[in-house]
């Protein structure tokens, strides 16, 4: 009899081959083309991309928050070993929140403008039949996030749109959840609110021990925090794996374009560059390499083959550059 896997090396969350699709006036839309990457307990994972890249529809899709016109065509989302793709509402409404929680991009959206914090904290300890003490349980959490309870009575827009931010995130530790999607959480902020927001969201990660799956534009933010790096483009991953390793050897071109377009502080100083173009057409995706028409490597092939995630040195890249039949490839850019 083998001896039953260490829970430590079973992965939090196992997505496979997500799909996920827009339904169109000019027909179906591949937002989310075959998606598959783990999530291992603890972990940070951050998502860049340009807009439009599927970044947000990938996270709606995890947390099954899709609505019409968007849809799961295809794939799973196993979290702790069950797949969500396959959970009926009632059954899904008892891990959310519980177990997993969203942080929504704009916290002004997202809270409730009529109610108080406190008013939409006691709702959802409500909705989850938690009976002991709801007040006590409130102003733990926003002590947690570095807000001061009383502040439990004010109505979201009396409130600065970092302590807004916070009380979202509050509000998603209110069960201590295994896993917070955070969908661009700091867009709204200042750079010194999002420095601070960060470092606590960092903080409250280490002692409670939550994983995070992160999606910004801010390259800044991924490279300080995160542990690992999903870069996505054309509703596909471009190119995943350590954050540290694809910052500083970035195999793929879009990576390079974007790091290229992104300031540094450190070292000298050098024009930033921007990505001619624009993403596909998510409703009429060109044949071969999606990021072929922007990239300055591209080889006539790249229009023809469409590329697989290739291995290289442990960092997946969707690149023909990369593939092993052309590696060395005397096939000149066009």
């Amino acid at each position: 009899m083998s001896p039953r896997p260490d829970s430590r090396d079973v992965p939090l969350l196992d997505v496979r081959d997500l799909t996920v699709e827009y339904a169109t006036a000019k027909g179906s839309a591949l937002a989310v083309d075959k998606v598959s990457f783990t999530l291992r307990r603890g972990e940070f994972l951050g998502i860049v991309g340009e807009s439009g890249c599927g970044k947000s529809t990938l996270l709606f899709g995890i947390a099954q928050l899709l609505s019409p016109p968007a849809g799961i065509t295809g794939g799973s989302v196993e979290f702790k070993g069950r797949n969500l793709v396959t959970m009926t509402e009632k059954q899904l409404n008892t891990v959310r929140w519980s177990e997993l929680s969203v942080v929504m991009q704009s916290a002004m959206n997202a809270l409730n403008p009529v109610t108080t914090i406190g008013a939409q904290f006691r709702d959802v300890l409500r909705a989850h039949s938690y009976d002991t003490d709801i007040n006590a349980r409130s102003r733990e959490v926003m002590e947690l996030v570095g807000v001061d309870p009383v502040h439990l009575g004010s109505y979201p827009h009396q409130l600065s749109g970092g302590m807004r931010q916070r009380a979202m995130i509050a509000m998603a530790l209110l069960f201590t959840p295994d896993l917070i999607i955070m969908d661009e959480p700091t867009s709204a902020l200042d750079v010194v609110a999002q420095r601070s927001l960060m470092v606590q969201i960092k903080q409250l990660q280490r002692e409670l021990g939550f994983a995070i799956i992160f999606v910004t534009h801010d390259m800044s933010l991924v490279s300080h925090f995160s542990d690992r790096l999903i870069v996505m483009y054309g509703g596909q991953i471009a190119e995943l794996g350590d954050t540290r390793t694809v910052f500083d050897t970035p195999r793929h071109p879009y990576s390079r374009g974007l790091l290229d377009a992104f300031p540094s502080i450190r070292g000298p100083r050098v024009p930033l560059l921007g990505i001619p173009g624009s993403p596909p057409d998510l409703a009429e995706l060109p044949t071969g390499c999606r990021f072929a028409a922007r990239c300055p490597q591209a080889m006539p092939s790249c229009t023809e083959v469409e590329p697989a995630l290739y291995d290289v040195d442990q960092v997946l890249v969707r690149c023909l550059l990369h593939a092993p039949d052309r590696v060395g490839s005397k096939e000149t850019p066009v």
